[in-house]
């Protein structure tokens, strides 16, 4: 194969379509793509350490619950893979990898409804895939990886720290990521670290699963599900609705008029607007100098083509006025018309041909 081809895409065999020729459904399908990928990858590398920090902790909780420790090692699992997998794939499909935050997208006007329909059902199914593929290639029951309250948690009490815990991470991808600003391009930080504090806050109550996908794909793959299952569903949903309408209520009010100036460099990108705009206040006179010196030039030329014009209509074409005819109509400069010698002098007094 030709080293060309290598660099080129699938290897040369064939020509990307031009963006503007792209169609609609086949900027979905790619989106769907790369949101499969993305979720897969999230959920596959999180429920691995998932799976490796209870099935190997020397500790546990009272009532055999989750110890501190674990609930580190599985927060950093489920985090540093947001991370990750975000800033991956941001570019392809946005980086959404949660039926939640898709809502809350779209709710807020971030993120077409079509869209939203078509990521929706990719999200949790890669998440089903994830699940089963941990569970077919690792020793370990994955259903340690559900979501499962704590036994001194009431369903209503699970179903509202859900709620809060999602409305936290959608507002951070809301703000940091949907939200454009100088830092948008590290937004995957911000959101893998929240997701890491709010599982720290949540695991040990609920699972802090804050992503239906997330719950769903273990109940699918160890085909069983807890009768409080709705409540990750239904709670993150509502986060994401308590989220979005605190997004809409900023932007309505125009929160930037409230602490202005937070995207500002200061002092340095001052200094730098100031050299800009003497910058183009230079460019700006030596513009106008040019202009000055082009019309004076204009005018020079103007005034010797006048001159010439003249020049043409009095027959000299040095610019001098030519000799006055007298009245006989023959200048005074020319020689006299001869009569009788039969030839015809011109105005330059120059022989014409013989008249016959």
């Amino acid at each position: 194969m030709p080293e060309g081809r290598m660099q080129q895409p699938m290897f040369g065999m064939g020509h990307p379509t031009p963006s503007e020729n792209q169609s609609a459904a086949r900027k979905h399908f790619v989106a769907a793509a790369g949101e499969f990928v993305g979720t897969f990858l999230f959920l596959f590398m999180a429920f691995l350490g998932h799976l490796m920090t209870v099935t190997t902790a020397g500790d546990s909780g009272p009532n055999q619950t989750l110890s501190a420790s674990s609930v580190v090692y599985i927060s950093l699992s489920y985090g540093m893979s947001l991370l990750i997998a975000a800033w991956m794939l941001y570019r392809v499909s946005g980086g959404l990898f949660n039926p939640a935050v898709t809502l809350g997208l779209v709710v807020t006007g971030n993120l077409p409804p079509v869209r939203g329909l078509v990521l929706f059902p990719v999200q949790v199914l890669s998440g089903m895939c994830a699940a089963a593929v941990v569970k077919g290639i690792v020793p370990g029951d994955i259903a340690i990886t559900q979501t499962t309250l704590n036994p001194a948690m009431t369903v209503a009490q699970g179903f509202f720290l859900e709620m809060f815990l999602t409305a936290q991470l959608v507002f951070t991808i809301l703000i940091l990521a949907a939200e454009k600003s100088k830092d948008t391009f590290i937004a995957p930080i911000g959101i893998g670290i929240s997701l890491f504090v709010i599982e720290i806050a949540g695991v040990y109550y609920t699972g802090a699963s804050v992503n239906p996908a997330r719950s769903f794909g273990p109940c699918v793959a160890s085909r069983s599900f807890t009768t409080y299952h709705w409540i990750y569903w239904f709670g993150p949903f509502l986060g994401a609705l308590v989220a979005a309408g605190f997004y809409h209520f900023l932007k309505f009010m125009n929160y930037e008029d409230a602490n202005p100036g937070q995207d500002s460099a200061g002092q340095d990108e001052d200094i730098g607007a100031g050299q800009a705009e003497q910058g183009r206040r230079r460019s700006g006179s030596r513009n106008r100098s040019g202009d000055k010196e082009r019309n004076r030039g204009s005018h020079e030329m103007d005034r010797m083509g006048s001159q010439g014009r003249d020049v043409e209509r009095n027959g000299n074409g040095y610019g001098y006025g030519a000799p006055p005819r007298s009245r006989d109509g023959t200048g005074s400069g020319a020689p006299p018309r001869s009569r009788g010698s039969g030839r015809q002098v011109d105005m330059d007094g120059y022989g014409g041909p013989p008249r016959l």
